[in-house]
């Protein structure tokens, strides 16, 4: 995947939505802590870059209604994190997986945080 942009810029405290293009011209955006780390990865792909910037956009406006938690890896070596929205359609997901219950857990919260920072910030408040 290659970067497309930053497709929503800087947020709260230098944490920034990144928007990435794979081979197959599909969008994705990417949560990027201040300190480098991805928090957070879309958990679809859009045909577009507007459509992928817009999901970001409802995510963190609509991350008070948001639905999710922790569950065992596809693999089940691990735990990695899901958030769906209102709908139940899951719309962001861990950017990697956990070896500890509590530390995917933590992770989630930290991401639940962010979202409600960045839609702060967003509402110039």
């Amino acid at each position: 995947m290659k970067n497309a942009g930053a497709g929503g810029g800087t947020g709260a405290f230098g944490t920034r939505c990144q928007i990435d293009v794979d081979a197959e011209g599909r969008y994705y955006w990417r949560l990027t802590a201040q300190n480098g780390r991805v928090v957070a990865v879309s958990a679809v792909a859009y045909a577009d870059y507007g459509e992928c910037r817009r999901s970001f956009g409802r995510l963190c406006v609509d991350a008070p209604a948001m639905l999710g938690g922790v569950q065992h890896n596809e693999g089940g070596n691990g735990w990695v994190w899901l958030a769906r929205d209102a709908r139940g359609k899951a719309v962001a997901v861990s950017a990697r997986a956990y070896e500890r219950h509590s530390t995917c857990q933590a992770a989630y919260d930290r991401f639940r945080g962010l979202l409600a920072e960045l839609s702060v910030a967003g509402s110039g408040g």
